[in-house]
């Protein structure tokens, strides 16, 4: 059993919500670059559907959705975003790529360390979207960065995520930054 379980799914949910409100965020800043809007409007959908997914899990389960504060793992790892675009778009989505690539981690270790049948396959049947999300945010920067640009930039900002994952609090949240976390 997973400790703080409806405290995880709780925390689940706010961060789908907060994908699609950053895709929508991204689709306004940068609604000049065309090649952008159909990805980050059909990805923003994608996350909201996941939100409500995750509502209908909590409801299930008598957790009420309500507010609780977030892990500091996006923040400290937004950081490291440049100020001044176009550097700012380009650090944006791979941040964003990188929060996608360890939701997938994290939600394949709740697929395999939980007992609860409708979580497992809650879980697993999350994980494919979650890599493809991770692809998209990486393929979004490569449309307007040569990839050599995109892979250093990325191997950078891993650097800095692992260094925001190694000085974090432990949280019971789904990107809690304590090594060991769910």
């Amino acid at each position: 059993m997973v400790p703080h379980l409806p405290t995880i799914l709780l925390d689940h949910a706010h961060c789908e919500k907060k994908a699609a409100s950053t895709a929508i965020n991204l689709l306004f800043r940068y609604q000049p670059i065309a090649e952008l809007m159909r990805p980050l409007s059909e990805l923003a959908r994608e996350e909201l559907g996941h939100f409500e997914i995750l509502l209908g899990v909590l409801e299930r389960r008598g957790i009420q959705f309500g507010p609780l504060s977030p892990s500091p793992y996006a923040a400290d790892l937004h950081r490291a975003v440049r100020e001044e675009d176009p550097e700012r778009l380009l650090d944006t989505l791979l941040v964003c790529a990188l929060i996608e690539a360890r939701s997938c981690e994290r939600m394949r270790l709740l697929a395999e360390g939980l007992d609860d049948p409708e979580l497992v396959a809650l879980y697993r049947s999350l994980l494919a979207s979650e890599a493809r999300h991770h692809a998209t945010y990486v393929d979004l920067a490569g449309l307007r960065w040569p990839r050599s640009t995109v892979e250093r930039r990325l191997a950078e900002l891993a650097v800095h995520e692992a260094r925001v994952i190694a000085s974090g609090p432990a949280l019971p949240r789904l990107h809690a930054t304590a090594p060991g976390s769910p």
